[in-house]
């Protein structure tokens, strides 16, 4: 990886992107707009969390571009029965009578938690504290978990029997909150036509884990101007019904607004879609580009909201 500069490196990180989303879409079809924002998130160095029913190819998505991007993956099952130690790991005696530390599934380089609701809030939190640390601790020894570091958690926006919903300030460790939608009918057709045959795609590494370190260094170098930087700022701080920036869309329907890591994660993500798109300088569009994925998991409508059925996605489009 040696690039004479940094947008000669950019140049590239846009090239590698196209190559990425044309060999990810090979396995997975229908998906284009997540796979892209998925993208997103991993080189911000950001989370998922991935809302959608069964069968919508989630875990298909994740081992895609575990696959595509050359590093480790695991997956955990969520259950009500699953402990801390289930996914940090645990200590047990060998044959010599030491204690020894056997890893557990969080350390891989792409987790997926499915369905992450399913299981108490204390299990809940250890891997909360993991996607926020990057390390975990275990019988008083501290662990560093290997970069780069990608939880994707799932959740069933239907059933809700017998869930743990995740509490907003868990909820805002994820940068991105993602909702998959029925394929469209063609999209459906390819699906059912490859997925029944004897035939499977073999997919091949595009990138692997020194450039994608290098990459989510560079974008957090790419400069961005004061006017875009102010109004991510502004379209964060617009969402908190009682700041005097809030108009008045916010103040009818929101009881609360978005905090400061919104803010954060609106230019982070402004610059990697610049970039992925070969861009050295991220605009106004940019933001607009994650805004809802940023936001919608971040703002809490109020009773008017609920009673006239306004959605988070049609407010935020008014703040945009």
């Amino acid at each position: 990886m040696k690039y004479t500069n940094d947008k000669e490196a950019i140049d590239a990180l846009s090239k590698m992107n196209n190559d990425l989303l044309k060999e990810i879409g090979k396995a997975v079809y229908g998906q284009d707009e997540i796979i892209k924002q998925v993208l997103i998130s991993i080189f911000s160095q950001g989370h998922c969390l991935l809302i959608g029913v069964p069968g919508l190819a989630k875990t298909l998505l994740v081992n895609s571009i575990a696959r595509v991007l050359g590093i480790d993956y695991k997956r955990i099952q969520f259950t009500p029965d699953l402990m801390p130690s289930d996914i940090i790991g645990t200590e047990i005696l060998d044959h010599n009578k030491n204690f020894k530390f056997i890893k557990g599934p969080i350390f891989a380089n792409i987790i997926l938690a499915d369905e992450i609701n399913r299981t108490p809030p204390k299990t809940q939190s250890a891997l909360l504290e993991a996607m926020q640390e990057k390390s975990v601790t275990s019988a008083g020894q501290h662990f560093i978990l290997e970069e780069p570091f990608f939880v994707l958690a799932t959740q069933n926006p239907i059933e809700q029997e017998g869930t743990y919903p995740l509490p907003e300030a868990q909820l805002d460790r994820f940068m991105f909150s993602l909702w998959l939608d029925y394929p469209a009918f063609d999209d459906e057709l390819t699906i059912v036509r490859n997925t029944t045959s004897a035939h499977h795609e073999a997919l091949k590494t595009i990138i692997n884990r020194d450039e994608i370190l290098f990459f989510q260094q560079l974008i957090r170098k790419v400069p961005i101007s004061d006017n875009v930087l102010k109004y991510a700022v502004t379209l964060a701080s617009k969402t908190r019904p009682n700041n005097p920036l809030a108009p008045q869309v916010s103040k009818n329907y929101l009881k609360w607004g978005a905090g400061p890591r919104a803010s954060q994660y609106l230019v982070i993500g402004a610059k990697t879609n610049a970039a992925l798109h070969g861009r050295y300088s991220p605009d106004i569009d940019d933001v607009k580009a994650v805004a809802v994925s940023i936001l919608r998991h971040r703002i809490i409508k109020n009773y008017k909201a609920e009673a006239e059925n306004i959605s988070v996605e049609e407010i935020i489009q008014q703040l945009i």
